[in-house]
């Protein structure tokens, strides 16, 4: 099972941008996240198509099981 954690932000036009951290240390620190999210926001150094992020709306973690079949 592939576990991503999702740090979503909101942008200057009112849209929803995420970014994805795979393989997050668990368990998860909430004040870490808050924190980290707030010096992503205050760097600027993400630009997305609705302009810059401008807010912390949330965060969670994604967890996956992918199967692959092989096909002969």
């Amino acid at each position: 099972m592939a576990k991503t954690l999702e740090l979503q932000f909101g942008t200057e036009l009112g849209k929803t941008a995420r970014l994805s951290v795979d393989n997050p240390k668990e368990p998860i620190d909430e004040e870490v996240v808050k924190l980290s999210m707030a010096q992503i926001i205050a760097s600027e150094i993400f630009t997305t198509s609705s302009g810059k992020f401008v807010a912390a709306k949330g965060a969670r973690v994604v967890d996956r099981s992918v199967t692959d079949y092989e096909l002969v």
